[in-house]
């Protein structure tokens, strides 16, 4: 599987995450990336982690018939 860098990315919905790590589910020892919103969202403060597992995290997703990453890597 490819490997995640910290640092910003650009989801296919247009907001920006910052990655800053990796980490395990603590049941299943699935990889989950560690992830922020700088700007709120869902209600949510700013400052709220969330995770997403790594493999959806990488995958691609169709857009109007075209293949797009999810999630791309800015800087």
């Amino acid at each position: 599987m490819a490997e995640v860098k910290k640092g910003i990315y650009k989801h296919f919905k247009g907001m920006l995450v910052e990655v800053i790590g990796e980490a395990f589910h603590s049941e299943t020892m699935e990889k989950m990336i560690v992830y922020i919103h700088p700007d709120p969202v869902k209600g949510k403060k700013g400052d709220t982690l969330w995770v997403r597992p790594k493999e959806m995290f990488l995958e691609e997703v169709e857009i109007n018939g075209k293949k797009v990453s999810r999630f791309k890597f800015v800087k």
